[in-house]
């Protein structure tokens, strides 16, 4: 085995999150402003209702839990970024500064009054057979709006995809779908190329063609949170965050990104060893 296998093989030398910022961003979609001025209120199956009142670069937002819901009330504001995906439909991502091991990606279909919010938590300590950055997927309604067509849902749709993304001028990575749990990543180029890894992944579709793909990772204490609109193989478009801890481990690192892609492959397994049904 070379030197360089080695080193790739030694896990403790890995880039840390807030060493692949610089320059990560540079594919990023510009933020939107189409939400100012308005006020959005979603309400999931527990009755719990958080209202968002949009500024140009803040959100004012109240948490009201609903029963079952152990969440205390609160009412903060946070810095935000939005980017428009497709015609009435958001990407909005923010980190709470009262709770800085928190931050919230929140998608908002105005179409079919549908929404869905991936909450990503980091973990006070390691735990056993858990990564470090754990998510949670609240599926809900935007008051106000009729609801149209199917809630966003788990999907194994992706299941089988290889697909090239281009992050920056210099960073380039690989990702294929494995199964509903699992995905293999790869950097093509950039400062971790040559690192690969099979961490795991949640799909949920949004519209046909528009997923929420999320991944956590188990060697660098992270976690993403992307929407991507696959509809044309050729020019896929992503938008996306990513959110854990800094080289120290103590302290959280938060920061969003975007990326064009292009589906290389598609693999078709016989259907007694297909993952997707």
């Amino acid at each position: 085995m070379t030197d360089t296998a080695t080193n790739l093989s030694d896990t403790s030398t890995w880039l840390p999150l807030d060493g692949l910022a610089p320059g990560f961003d540079a594919n990023k979609a510009p933020h939107s402003l189409d939400l100012v001025g308005r006020e959005v209120a979603v309400v999931d199956e527990r009755g719990t209702r958080i209202v968002h009142r949009f500024n140009e670069h803040t959100v004012d937002w109240e948490y009201q839990p609903g029963a079952g819901d152990p969440t205390e009330a609160a009412a903060k504001t946070d810095a935000y970024e939005a980017v428009k995906v497709d015609e009435e439909l958001y990407y909005v991502q923010f980190h709470h500064e009262y709770l800085p091991n928190e931050a919230v990606t929140l998608v908002l279909d105005f179409r079919s009054g549908h929404a869905l919010a991936v909450i990503s938590v980091i973990l006070p300590e390691p735990e056993a057979g858990k990564t470090r950055v754990q998510q949670i997927f609240v599926p809900s309604r935007i008051e106000g709006i009729e609801l149209r067509g199917e809630a966003p849902a788990p999907t194994t749709t992706l299941i089988g995809r290889r697909v090239q993304w281009v992050y920056s001028p210099v960073h380039a990575y690989e990702h294929i779908y494995l199964s509903p749990q699992w995905y293999t990543w790869q950097c093509l180029a950039g400062p971790e190329r040559g690192l690969a890894d099979t961490d795991e992944n949640s799909v949920w579709q949004i519209r046909p063609g528009i997923y929420v793909f999320a991944w956590r990772e188990k060697v660098i204490p992270c976690a993403s949170v992307t929407i991507a609109d696959h509809r044309d193989a050729r020019a896929i478009r992503s938008h996306g965050v990513l959110f854990g801890l800094d080289e120290s481990g103590e302290v959280p690192t938060h920061f969003t990104f975007g990326a064009h892609g292009r589906l290389i492959s598609v693999t078709v397994h016989p259907d007694e060893y297909d993952t997707s049904r």
